[in-house]
Order: C-alpha cells, then sequence, then structure tokens
C-alpha cells in the first residue's frame, strides 16, 4: 500500500517544503506549522499509509488554491482585478469540484455613481460561468442632457472563460504562465438615448484572452489581457458609434505583490475605444489594496483615474468592492 502513494506523499512533502521556503523569509510561525505538519506526515506515512495518503491528498486539492490568488471580481463578473480579467477560475473549488462566488462593486466619482452585483460558477479550476448586473447613475448630469437627474442606465453582463493552457499556482518549475479565452455578452436597457448620442447598438460581445503568472517566491503576480471589443465605456453607452463602428483590440494588464498570504497591493490600467463624437473616452488606470481577512471573504479598495465620461473630464473615484467565494 505504500508503494501505491508513494507519488501522493512525495507531492505533499514537495509542496510542504516550499511552502516552509516560501514562509521562512518573513512568516516564521507558519514557517514552524510547516515543519511540524511535515514531521507528523512523514510518522503517519510509516505507521499508516493508506490514511495518510488520503490526508496527503486532501491537503493538496485544499492547498490548489492559495489566498488572493484566485483574483477577486472585475466590474463585467469575471474573476480577475478590478478592472481586468486573469485567466483564473472564479471561486475555490479544485479540478474535482465546482466553485462559486458573489459580489458588490461601488464606484462614485465626482459626477456619476457605478454600482454592479453577480455570481460566477468556476466548474473544475476549468470553465467559468458569470452574471453581472451594473447600474450607471448620471445624477445631475442626467438632468443637464434633458435626461432628467438621476438617470440610469443598467446592463446585464453574461460571461464564460475557458482555462486552456498552465496553472498558475501549481507550474512553479515553469514559464508558462495560465492562459484562458473568454467573452462577455452585454444588453443595455437604454436602446433608444444610446442610438440618440451616437451609439450604433444596445447590445454587443466582448472576447477576450488573458494570460496570468505566479512567482510566489516573489510574491508577484502579472496579468495580460488582449479584448475585442466595440463597447463604449464598457457598454454602458452602447456598442460601436458615429465615429467607429468596429471591433478594435484593447490592451488590460494588472501587476499584484502579495505583502502576506492575505493582503495585496497593485496597479491596473485598461485601454478602451473611442467611438463617439459626442465624447472622447479616456483609458482607465486604477492602484487598489485586496484584504482576505478569511478564505471566503475578500475586500478590494481601489482609487481609479476614469478620465473623460460624456461631458464631465478628469473622472476619479474611489472604487470598494466585497466578493464572497466558496
Amino acid at each position: 500500500m505504500a508503494s501505491e502513494g508513494a507519488s501522493v506523499a512525495a507531492d505533499w512533502a514537495a509542496h510542504q517544503l516550499a511552502e516552509m521556503k516560501r514562509n521562512s523569509a518573513s512568516y516564521s510561525y507558519q514557517a514552524e506549522q510547516n515543519l511540524a505538519d511535515l514531521q507528523n506526515g512523514l510518522i503517519a506515512w510509516q505507521s499508516k499509509p493508506g490514511r495518510a495518503k488520503k490526508l496527503f491528498a486532501d491537503d493538496l486539492a485544499a492547498s490548489d488554491k492559495l489566498l488572493l490568488t484566485g483574483g477577486v471580481t472585475q466590474l463585467e463578473g469575471a474573476a480577475g482585478g478590478g478592472l481586468t480579467p486573469w485567466a483564473v477560475i472564479a471561486g475555490y473549488g479544485t479540478r474535482d469540484q465546482i466553485g462559486a462566488s458573489a459580489f458588490y462593486t461601488d464606484i462614485r466619482s465626482q459626477d456619476y455613481t457605478l454600482g454592479t452585483g453577480g455570481v460566477a460558477v468556476g466548474l473544475w479550476d476549468r470553465v467559468e460561468l458569470s452574471y453581472a448586473r451594473q447600474r450607471f447613475n448620471t445624477r445631475d448630469v442626467g438632468g443637464a442632457l434633458g435626461l432628467g437627474t438621476g438617470f440610469a442606465f443598467s446592463q446585464d453582463v453574461f460571461g464564460v472563460k475557458v482555462r486552456v493552457l498552465g496553472d498558475a499556482v501549481l507550474e512553479q518549475d515553469s514559464w508558462m504562465p495560465q492562459i484562458a479565452v473568454g467573452m462577455q455578452y452585454k444588453r443595455n436597457d437604454q436602446g433608444a438615448v444610446l442610438r440618440a448620442i451616437g451609439a450604433r447598438d444596445d447590445h454587443g460581445t466582448d472576447f477576450y484572452v488573458s494570460a496570468t503568472k505566479l512567482f510566489l517566491d516573489q510574491s508577484f503576480l502579472a496579468n495580460l489581457t488582449l479584448r475585442e471589443t466595440k463597447a463604449n465605456q464598457i457598454g454602458i453607452l452602447g456598442f460601436g458609434g458615429d465615429k467607429s463602428d468596429r471591433y478594435s483590440t484593447q490592451f488590460e494588464t494588472s501587476l499584484a505583490y502579495l505583502l502576506r498570504r492575505d493582503l495585496a497591493v497593485g496597479v491596473e490600467y485598461r485601454t478602451k475605444p473611442d467611438n463617439l463624437k459626442i465624447a472622447r473616452e479616456d483609458n482607465w488606470y486604477d492602484v487598489f489594496v485586496a484584504y482576505q481577512p478569511v478564505k471566503n471573504v475578500s475586500v478590494t479598495l481601489a482609487y481609479a483615474h476614469l478620465g473623460n465620461i460624456v461631458i464631465k473630464d478628469k473622472q476619479r473615484a474611489p472604487y470598494l468592492s466585497v466578493q464572497v467565494g466558496f
């Protein structure tokens, strides 16, 4: 029986040693705990190999997704950063499990408010299905435009993402990132208003590919996303326009540094198309802090630069997002 579980035991021991190495620099208590776990596991393997094999397998499965390495939830409902999707899959399910997450995000600039909430389901750490509902309140700007004070655009976003290559957490001995492809179908409820300002459609589909690489030894994560889109202000102002009605390739990136296992800081940048004559559309960027006090709850606080939105320039906004994951 010992020989049957030898590979599992070897993988578990390698994982414990890697954790000890990663924690030894700044997490002395955690490193001591890793050493104790390794010693106890080896003793159990010698005395009761069948039982130890099951414990090793369960421990490896539970460690497949570490705190914050699954990202938070971005504005359109996909797992990732706040502004851009990553190649990771939502929830804390492993390759044999189904995971899920729910979130709510509130962004308040000088002149606008965006609230968005939604859910995502991760299937076997391979496929992600997501839904988000966005509500963009124009506040006093709506009155100035003749739409009425507090006029709001609402948008539904249905997403799917598939991991096609790599594993951001487990493949630390390879430079290959985790790669996923995805799409987001968006439907806005204000078609008549959108056409009046020059948008061609009230619905559209974005297509993207994301590559995410986690460097555990350096406590650093990098993500690059390429998106094909027609969306104006991520779809809140419709799709296509009187300047251009073609798909364009946009660039999105996230960089994050893990200060601790439960605390990360980072920056994001997202380019956007400029399809409408009514107003210039600027790129977005932010700085953020993500805190995960327990495995199932994370809180993200950011400060975002949103640039020009319709008739108001230099929009900047605090960004607060809460996520619950399973």
